[in-house]
């Protein structure tokens, strides 16, 4: 009896952080998914504004994308196998920072996250859409009109409220 008293005693603090950890991937997948859309919204208006960009949207939300679910992997990845990459102190937003390098790194990888991390880096060392430039001034411009963008700001922020007030801490 007390033998197996100390061995679920003992098995308290694995559970304990598989939990945490478990919460702490809910809560940047939530971040991403919020992330995503927002851009996706983005994207969706500047090309509904000027439908000669409709291809260049899809190349720009494309490649932020790859850029969420490289972190999404990568933060999978770390809190299960090297937490101390992953910032979870800090706002969910800050959690993971990847340098050029880093991915670069990552993507030598043999594994899912390597793979994705190649997609992400081939993408930034690609040559730019040609209608980047074009795209990137229709979109800072619909962002100066804040009552174009209300809805969707309005949902991303009510998206980043529901992600802090999530707690992780066990």
């Amino acid at each position: 009896m007390n033998k197996t008293l100390v061995l679920l005693l003992s098995a308290l603090p694995t559970f304990a952080f598989a939990a945490n950890t478990e919460c702490q991937i809910k809560k940047y997948d939530t971040y991403i998914d919020a992330s995503i859309n927002w851009y996706q919204d983005l994207a969706t208006m500047t090309s509904q504004d000027t439908p000669e960009l409709k291809e260049v949207s899809e190349w720009f939300l494309e490649g932020r994308k790859k850029h969420f679910e490289l972190n999404r992997a990568a933060v999978h990845t770390f809190l299960d196998s090297q937490p101390n990459k992953v910032s979870t102190e800090l706002d969910v937003e800050s959690w993971l920072q990847l340098s050029q390098s880093d991915i670069k790194e990552l993507a030598t990888r043999d594994d899912e996250l390597g793979n994705i991390a190649k997609q992400s880096f081939e993408y930034r060392q690609a040559k730019p859409h040609p209608q980047n430039y074009e795209f990137r001034s229709a979109l800072a411009d619909l962002l100066s009109h804040p009552n174009k963008i209300q809805g969707a700001l309005d949902t991303y922020n009510q998206s980043i409220q529901d992600v802090v007030a999530m707690d992780c801490k066990s």
